[in-house]
């Protein structure tokens, strides 16, 4: 049995009933709850119950920390991103499933790293997989069938060693892994096309991030990759320069309305340089360790806003809240309330913010765990925005972390 809607399992129909019984809490927070959305879950977790229910329960999570529910009309990236990052959605394969290319070559991976941060990157991917879920809702309407994964064409052509460069790598692995954990069986098949001799490598930096059932969509195409796309695509829902007749309103066989080609970055973007907040604290994290700074919030709509810049490479923060009172507890009996991640602050001022629901001690945690032999400076601000105040910009540093362990 596949697993899906009409052709499941007694056991399996069985875990389905259960599953939308264990999550009764969150289903009105859901972008959907009809059986199809549900099962991709299980499906993702191999119908295991426990395992299933963990993996939406964080995505819900993750949902609102992202804002994922009104980012396609409340959230714009940076102007360097919306102009200079490839891709794009254009036409949809012989099942009606959207499809998204990807077009490697002319990406400047180090010029949008050094011109936007990397959560900026993250959040228009987010954006992105927000807007291919909406597309496959409306050809769900559109063709009364049920749609919901997408076809993937990866231009690798150009693919060379800038875009092996190491902030990109993990910033593209940190894509990926966001898409597993959050976008579970939307993927229906990837094609991999002009693939040079660097392709390999390229992959297998990142195969280890991937399903093993997303490892099996992915079909690298050769010489024959037209061919192949249009047994797959109707030539005219296939643009002209990948053989089919799709262009755009002027003739180009591009399709530029639809895809952009992202290019070399102009320095006049790039913003280590540009932005030079004042930092009054300055830490020392060493390798192997993290250090952790606490904030009391007495009012709940409290804004926690930090800035920070490390140097020499990347370093990991987060935010968490204490659970209990005594003085000392340990990061994982905490709440997570900003994930932590790691941020190429050594490239981008990091500048962000937080609304605190509840009052509470916030502890906010800079991570160098992960660096076994480099430790790590960082020069931060942070401050709290009290409630009152908020409108009129008006700050109050608080001075007051408890300590700093």
């Amino acid at each position: 049995m596949s697993g899906r809607v009409g052709d499941l399992s007694p056991r399996q129909e069985e875990a389905l009933a259960q599953f939308r019984e264990n999550i009764l809490d969150i289903l009105p927070s859901l972008p959907a709850q009809h059986d199809h959305f549900l099962l991709r879950w299980l499906r993702a977790r191999n119908f295991n119950l426990q395992k299933s229910e963990a993996m939406l329960r964080k995505h819900v999570e993750f949902r609102k920390y992202i804002k994922a529910d009104t980012i396609l009309t409340e959230w714009q990236p940076p102007e360097v991103i919306e102009r200079y990052l490839s891709g794009g959605l254009c036409g949809h394969d012989r099942d009606g499933c959207p499809i998204w290319f990807e077009v490697i070559g002319p990406l400047d991976p180090k010029g949008l790293l050094l011109s936007a941060s990397k959560q900026d990157f993250l959040k228009t991917k987010v954006r992105d997989c927000e807007r291919l879920q909406k597309e496959c809702r409306l050809q769900t309407e559109k063709l009364d069938k049920h749609v919901e994964a997408i076809t993937m064409v990866y231009d690798c052509e150009g693919l060379g060693m800038k875009h092996l460069w190491k902030p990109a790598m993990e910033a593209f692995g940190e894509v990926l892994t966001m898409f597993e954990e959050n976008y579970p069986e939307g993927l229906k098949r990837l094609f991999v096309i002009k693939a040079p001799k660097l392709f390999p490598v390229a992959y297998n930096l990142i195969k280890h991030l991937l399903s093993e059932d997303t490892r099996r969509k992915i079909m690298v195409l050769g010489g024959n990759w037209q061919q192949v796309l249009k047994k797959y695509i109707e030539p005219d829902m296939l643009p002209a320069c990948y053989g089919g007749t799709l262009t755009d309103p002027d003739g180009d066989p591009l399709c530029k309305t639809m895809i952009k080609y992202g290019g070399d970055v102009p320095q006049s973007y790039y913003v280590r340089d540009s932005i030079k907040p004042q930092y009054e604290q300055t830490l020392t994290i060493n390798r192997g360790s993290s250090q952790k700074l606490e904030y009391e919030i007495l009012f709940p709509g409290c804004v926690l806003r930090w800035q920070f810049c490390s140097e020499g490479a990347d370093i990991g923060f987060g935010i968490f809240m204490k659970t209990k009172s005594e003085e000392r507890q340990r990061v994982g009996d905490m709440v997570e309330v900003v994930p932590n991640q790691r941020y190429n602050a050594h490239l981008v001022p990091e500048d962000d913010s937080f609304t605190c629901q509840e009052p509470g001690v916030y502890v906010l945690r800079f991570d160098n765990t992960y660096s076994l032999f480099h430790s790590k400076k960082v020069s931060f601000n942070v401050e709290v925005l009290l409630p009152d105040r908020g409108a009129e910009t008006q700050a109050q540093e608080t001075g007051a972390a408890a300590n700093c362990q």
